[in-house]
């Protein structure tokens, strides 16, 4: 993607996103939001050639994008890996705190059947980005089961940002961290039974002494 395309695009979002939360992510609202940028209906075509839809992939991973500098200059190394992924995934909020109507109108197209798989890709992306941010290096099995776990705690956690009028969150945030917490005790649990199962002996040896 060129330099200018971006940028176009980039100004094509942030015309967007304020008539996102009265006319939804519709082609109504691409076109308001052109119109008043004084933006030529060619440019939507050629920024956004899937429509509104791909608009609201692009603020997706311009979001994720975003929240992995803002992290990275937080410098949360230092921090617990159950810190850090919460860390991630508030300042992502924080993000588009502004635009939350338009989140809450993406949320509700989320429900229906035929985006279900376009809307569990953003989310995948997302919950790699928080992971990324976080400093997860894991390349086996786990590269998967923890994507999957954040995917719920995310789902969740957004959930109950969507309708937190608390100071700065602070509902969201101890929402966030009691469900990190449950995580975080399953996997310990999955990690003794692991531990246990690998003392067992091999059932393959026993049916071939048998």
């Amino acid at each position: 993607m060129s330099e200018h395309l971006l940028d176009e695009k980039r100004a094509l979002l942030g015309a967007l996103l304020p008539h996102v939360a009265f006319d939804g992510w519709t082609m109504q609202a691409l076109a308001m939001a052109a119109k008043t940028a004084g933006i030529d209906a060619g440019l939507v075509s050629r920024a956004f050639p899937g429509g509104a839809m791909e608009a609201l992939d692009f603020w997706v991973r311009e979001t994720d994008q975003a929240m992995i500098a803002v992290f990275e200059a937080r410098d949360g190394g230092a921090l617990k890996i159950r810190e850090r992924v919460a860390l991630a995934i508030m300042l992502r909020l924080e993000l588009v705190a502004p635009q939350r109507e338009a989140v809450r109108r993406a949320m509700a197209l989320a429900a229906q059947p035929h985006l279900a798989p376009r809307f569990l890709s953003q989310l995948y992306r997302t919950v790699d980005a928080i992971w990324y941010a976080a400093g997860d290096t894991a390349t086996d099995f786990n590269f998967y089961t923890k994507r999957l776990l954040l995917a719920g705690v995310y789902s969740s956690t957004l959930l109950v940002w969507l309708d937190d009028k608390s100071e700065g969150f602070a509902a969201t945030r101890a929402f966030l961290m009691r469900r990190i917490d449950n995580v975080m005790q399953i996997q310990k649990a999955r990690s003794k039974l692991e531990g246990l199962l690998g003392k067992l002996p091999d059932p393959r040896r026993i049916f071939r002494r048998a």
